[in-house]
């Protein structure tokens, strides 16, 4: 009898739920697309379910939405700190390359989706940039390790999902160029994973201050032992 009506509860709220997403579709008939009402729509507190008319519509990115790698730099800045734009391509000027090529990204990579070439000096010396670059956009799962273990924070997750093509031999294989975005596009994917980063950094030089200034300091005069 128990599993009976257990049943007829769980036809009852799936009853419920078609019920509501009709009447908030006639509620909102024949009115023009409302992202906030959408979104709504779409969250917990949301009635019913409804249908994303996709490409025209698109749900919200979530900050923790994980994509398709990219590798960051630090813009040029002018004197008021704002980043240089090349009139030319509209992209910010490259300042500072984050990547070191260490491969640490390349060894922790599940699917060994990425490849990297360190560069050399005209000496044939190694020196810490990538002179090549790589990553196979089909083969890679999207799981973030490599940017959880880069220690220069110069991977991180994209949210650009829109890459399929109808060629994948040469265009799904990224190279360095490709791959490069700018801090000020990493900020605004991920402004609280900045937050975090930022306020690390400068824990981080305050430790390294506090300990530098306790080394500089002089000694303390060692206090005579009074006589007997």
């Amino acid at each position: 009898m128990a599993l009976g009506l257990g049943m007829l509860n769980g036809l009852r709220y799936t009853l419920s739920r078609v019920i509501k997403t009709f009447t908030g579709d006639f509620r909102h008939l024949g009115r023009p697309y409302d992202k906030k009402e959408f979104e709504r729509r779409q969250s917990i507190k949301g009635d019913g379910i409804i249908t994303v008319q996709y490409p025209e519509e698109k749900l919200p990115t979530p900050e923790a939405f994980r994509f398709i790698p990219f590798l960051v730099y630090d813009p040029k800045r002018d004197a008021n700190g704002n980043p240089i734009v090349d009139p030319k391509t509209g992209k910010e000027e490259i300042g500072y390359e984050r990547c070191t090529s260490c491969g640490i990204c390349a060894k922790v990579c599940p699917p060994q989706c990425i490849w990297i070439v360190r560069g050399s000096t005209p000496e044939g010396k190694p020196k810490p940039e990538p002179a090549e670059f790589y990553i196979d956009i089909d083969v890679c799962m999207n799981c973030g390790m490599c940017a959880e273990y880069c220690p220069f924070d110069a991977i991180k997750m994209d949210h650009d999902y829109e890459l399929a093509n109808y060629e994948r031999s040469v265009s799904h294989i990224y190279d360095y160029p490709k791959l490069l975005k700018s801090a000020t596009y990493h900020a605004k994917l991920h402004p609280l994973d900045v937050a975090r980063e930022e306020a690390d950094r400068k824990a981080k030089e305050a430790a390294k201050a506090k300990k530098a200034a306790a080394a500089a300091a002089p000694a303390a005069p060692a206090t005579p032992t009074p006589n007997k």
